[in-house]
């Protein structure tokens, strides 16, 4: 029968969630772990010395022969750029700041993956349910059309009114919609699955 042609995409069982990296919101949120992994690393590059390194005098006469003689306390804290000792308190509260936004964004991150994991497995379950669903409509559908043909054929026998045959047609249309309803139902999940996914469900 025409009303059982639609086509729907067959979804697969089991997907990579690697497939999920190419989704905007997770690409957008490990960029934004990744930058403030950076920010860390910029930050804690003020602990080494930042000094001008100069062929002029020679090491012993330049401002890094100074280092050999600072502590190791005082390398752990960070050297300035013309001194052996500097406001180690403010570095220190920079990588602090940025190591409480670098686990704000892995958190985001976090969540965002666990979100798009959810969403995805929904939509799995949610298609593979109209599937089934779609089988047992599409056996009610044409045991339905079969009950319609044969009251119509017994009308025609005048073995049964009319009344008859127009109630089979009435259960038959409606097991037709129904069976509509289920093939569309399963092609919105599946591009509600395509878009969970950030595309198609096969690997470039």
């Amino acid at each position: 029968a025409a009303w059982g042609g639609a086509v729907v995409p067959a979804v697969p069982l089991v997907l990579p969630s690697g497939l999920l990296q190419r989704r905007p919101d997770i690409a957008a949120a490990e960029r934004r772990v990744a930058a403030a992994n950076e920010q860390i690393g910029i930050a804690r590059a003020a602990y080494f010395p930042n000094l001008n390194l100069s062929a002029s005098y020679g090491f012993g006469a330049s401002a890094a022969s100074g280092l050999f003689n600072a502590s190791n306390s005082l390398w752990s804290l960070g050297l300035s750029a013309a001194q052996t000792i500097f406001d180690a308190g403010a570095i220190k509260a920079r990588v602090a700041g940025a190591e409480a936004s670098r686990d704000a964004a892995i958190a985001r991150y976090r969540q965002t993956v666990l979100s798009a994991f959810a969403d995805v497995e929904d939509q799995l379950a949610a298609s593979r349910a109209l599937e089934q669903q779609q089988v047992h409509r599409r056996t009610a559908a044409a045991a339905a059309d079969q009950v319609e043909q044969q009251m119509l054929n017994r009308y025609r026998a005048g073995q049964v009114g009319y009344t008859e045959v127009v109630q089979a047609q009435v259960t038959a249309l409606n097991a037709r919609r129904a069976l509509l309803q289920a093939q569309a139902d399963r092609q919105t999940t599946a591009v509600a699955l395509i878009q969970s996914l950030g595309g198609g469900w096969h690997a470039q």
